[in-house]
């Protein structure tokens, strides 16, 4: 009887910790014939149903706008800004109360070549939902600078905390990844050096994601989905040090984007063009 009691008590306590995820909904084919290499996406906080995605390097400054079937809305590109090397995308707050940030991680260095990365900011487009497909330009960019304290490193996940506004690195060719903190507010004006919070027993991470409410985090590799409730009272360093649940995922040709939905319904992913075949954005509704 005490056994039974302490595995039902596990289980209650277990719906409150960890998520539940059903398996992957095909939403449809990514149509844009720009869309060949994804290495990042975001969803939108002031477009109902819009994800941000970019191109890995080799494209140009550009973002672009999907609604949840897979279909283009709009195309962004970012004046004056060369795209190096781009490894993930988040939305979420900034410098101004009440106003939504689009953040990109210039933060990919596969040979270990550049001391100096950095993410751009500038505030979340709106799109007019009555315009087929739209073409523009942003011009208002924050460049935010930064360097690690322990040597070069490639990354490609960046998270931004809502309720904080910190950005967060996650590094990805170690054997163990580190995780670093870039507090807010952020210097816009000068290089800074990143804070190195810990360690994880983690490897090859390729995107992360924080929900739009601050409770969850989600992180992936080429294989697996992992995630984390974020405990009352409890920061993201502590969170991740804490075992991951694996979430529900088929494996994509090199999967290398992920992020919940803005409402919290679930979270996608998307990976890249193989040869002739297109590209799918994939959904894993909540249970």
């Amino acid at each position: 009887m005490l056994l039974l009691r302490l595995s039902i008590l596990v289980f209650i306590l277990s719906i409150d910790i960890y998520g539940k995820f059903g398996n992957r909904i095909d939403c449809g084919i990514v149509d844009a014939p720009g869309i060949v290499e994804v290495s990042g996406v975001a969803a939108s906080r002031l477009n109902a149903g819009i994800l941000w995605v970019h191109n890995d390097s080799g494209d140009k400054s550009r973002i672009f706008a999907l609604n949840a079937n897979g279909r283009l809305c709009g195309t962004f590109y970012l004046k004056g800004i060369v795209a190096r090397d781009w490894e993930d995308i988040a939305v979420g707050p900034g410098p101004d109360s009440g106003v939504s940030y689009v953040y990109i991680a210039e933060t990919g260095d596969n040979r270990a070549r550049y001391d100096e990365k950095r993410i751009y900011r500038f505030r979340e487009p709106l799109i007019d939902s009555s315009e087929s497909t739209i073409v523009d330009t942003i011009t208002d960019i924050e460049t935010i600078r930064f360097r690690y304290a322990d040597g070069r490193r490639d990354a490609e996940a960046l998270m931004v905390d809502p309720l904080t506004r910190d950005c967060f690195i996650v590094t990805k060719r170690e054997m163990n990844v580190r995780i670093y903190r870039l507090p807010f507010p952020q210097d816009t004006m000068r290089t800074v050096t990143l804070k190195y919070l810990d360690t994880l027993d983690l490897s090859v991470i390729v995107a992360a994601d924080i929900s739009t409410d601050g409770t969850e985090i989600i992180m992936k590799n080429y294989h697996e989905v992992l995630y984390w409730k974020i405990k009352p009272k409890d920061s993201i360093k502590k969170t991740v040090r804490r075992k991951p649940q694996k979430l529900p995922y088929v494996k994509e040709f090199q999967g290398e984007a992920i992020c919940f939905s803005a409402d919290g319904s679930g979270y996608f992913t998307i990976g890249e063009k193989k040869k002739n075949e297109p590209c799918h954005l994939y959904f894993y509704p909540r249970e």
